[in-house]
């Protein structure tokens, strides 16, 4: 046993400088490693392997000095058989990650989605298509679809979540009308009017936001955070300053987004308030003239709210 270990680590010895050469001249050879590197040829086969033929030979002293041809032999073919090998387990842990990782994205995902679907029931959120608008859709709801769909395209599902919102609110407010006035009554005319003005005006800002966001759908934030985060004193300083300014244009892209989804979150206030006044107006009394007066006071806090409101906007 010593023999064969002792002749195993000279011959092993010896095998490190035709593959440190090999390394050298093609790295992807002689290192198992992706990506291979020539640094870690010489990390290799100048120190780890020497050092592993040493400890080996200095345990191999215990049976004398008579290393077998068999050692010598296996020594010598020990790093050609050891690299396919490492490499193979390298490739198969690998991949083991990232099905391990892609599983967990995937359970992620779609705990995210379940979680958004049980959020949107709850709050009672229509999906609108921008594919397939409604048949009685008007131009409020068209320019709704027209503005997900660039926030689609653009590859920001989040912020087109806000159409739905704010479709919701739009739709809950004309069903109220509907409910409690007649198409006939003056007061009907003026309410629906304001109420297309206040959702153009959402629709106005979701349409410019679709198209920031469609302004830097090809910047890449996470690899220009990559970049300037990494230590490398190759980086010129005008690659950091163009990084830096292209971050600055994420950010304050990202900021103008924050301000107009605010705008559009005062619209919904706004709706969501009309639907509250309205539903408080009594207009099925006896007297029908009072009954109209009575909706025309109790609709001028809204009306001028939402003026104001189509005003800022």
């Amino acid at each position: 046993m010593f023999d064969f270990l002792q002749g195993f680590s000279y011959g092993l010895f010896l095998s490190c400088l035709p593959w440190f050469l090999i390394g050298m001249l093609e790295p992807r050879l002689a290192v198992p490693t992706e990506p291979p590197r020539r640094w870690q040829a010489v990390v290799r086969y100048w120190f780890g392997v020497p050092f592993m033929a040493f400890v080996l030979w200095l345990t191999s002293l215990w049976g004398g000095f008579s290393p077998s041809l068999a050692g010598w032999v296996a020594g010598l073919g020990a790093l050609a058989v050891e690299i396919p090998v490492e490499r193979w387990w390298r490739h198969r842990s690998r991949r083991r990650r990232e099905r391990r990782q892609q599983a967990v994205e995937t359970a992620a995902a779609r705990q995210r989605q379940a979680e958004a679907e049980r959020a949107r029931r709850e709050a009672g959120v229509a999906e609108l298509d921008p594919s397939a608008p409604p048949a009685d859709a008007d131009e409020v709801v068209q320019a709704l679809c027209r503005a997900k769909q660039s926030l689609l395209d653009a590859g920001r599902a989040d912020l087109a979540e806000q159409v739905d919102r704010l479709y919701t609110r739009y739709a809950r407010v004309l069903d109220v009308l509907e409910a409690k006035f007649d198409r006939r009554e003056l007061t009907y005319d003026r309410s629906r009017a304001i109420v297309v003005q206040v959702g153009l005006n959402a629709a106005d800002n979701l349409k410019a936001m679709g198209a920031l966001a469609a302004g830097v759908v090809g910047i890449d934030p996470a690899y220009v955070r990559r970049r300037l985060a990494a230590k490398d004193r190759r980086a010129v300083a005008d690659e950091r300053d163009a990084l830096q300014r292209r971050l600055d244009l994420i950010e304050d892209t990202e900021r103008r987004l924050r301000e107009l989804s605010a705008r559009n979150e005062t619209a919904m206030t706004t709706l969501d308030h009309a639907v509250v006044v309205m539903s408080r107006v009594e207009t099925h009394r006896p007297q029908a003239d009072v009954a109209a007066d009575q909706a025309l006071d109790d609709l001028k806090r809204f009306m001028d709210k939402a003026e104001r409101y189509g005003h800022k906007a």
